[in-house]
């Protein structure tokens, strides 16, 4: 009896470190939301400090601060990063605000 009682509670504390996906699937979703926070966070000191040319220092500082979160972070820093060249590229071709930047 006391052997089954050990080998249940080793059971689960193994089965409780190991990895769930469910656990990294939260840490995915939670590094990307605080990698989206980074990324506003760099987009509204820019905005702030309204400096000519300094916009390259702030998406460099978003991009880092998202990335050092993990694989979501740096997903997040990658989706926005092409969202704000994709505009950038379309009102430069096209001479019209495709989308809403500011």
């Amino acid at each position: 009896m006391k052997l089954c009682i050990c080998f249940v509670l080793l059971s689960i504390i193994v089965c409780a470190s190991a990895d769930n996906p469910f656990s990294s699937g939260y840490k995915f979703v939670r590094d990307a939301a605080g990698g989206a926070w980074d990324m506003w966070r760099a987009y509204r000191d820019m905005r702030e400090a309204n400096y000519i040319g300094a916009d390259k220092y702030f998406h460099a500082r978003g991009n880092y601060d998202a990335a050092r979160r993990g694989p979501g972070g740096a997903w997040a820093a990658r989706v926005i990063r092409y969202r704000h060249a994709t505009c950038l590229i379309n009102r430069d071709l096209l001479g019209a605000q495709v989308c809403q930047l500011e």
